[in-house]
């Protein structure tokens, strides 16, 4: 796998308000782009989840070494995917 989208499952009946206020990140997964055009998601992340409705958190390392999910987002990254992504050659 080249390139992977990272992406955030929201809370369900969190939506961005009139008032400004973030819906709630539940995990951050990982699935694999899409080949034609990289920037979208395949159909489901590297855990099996459908993509449709989770959020592009548009993330990438700045460099090396740095995790594929948002570090501030480290305690709701999915295990799996991340299993995934370390079992991938």
């Amino acid at each position: 796998m080249t390139a992977i989208v990272v992406l955030f499952e929201l809370e369900q009946d969190e939506a961005l308000g009139p008032d400004g206020v973030e819906p709630v990140v539940c995990a951050v997964h990982a699935a694999g782009g899409d080949p034609d055009v990289p920037e979208d998601p395949l159909p489901r992340t590297l855990c099996g989840l459908d993509t449709d409705p989770m959020e592009h958190s548009h993330y990438r390392p700045a460099r090396p070494g740095e995790p594929w999910y948002p570090p501030a987002l480290a305690d709701r990254r999915c295990l799996a995917c991340e299993a995934a992504l370390r079992a991938a050659p």
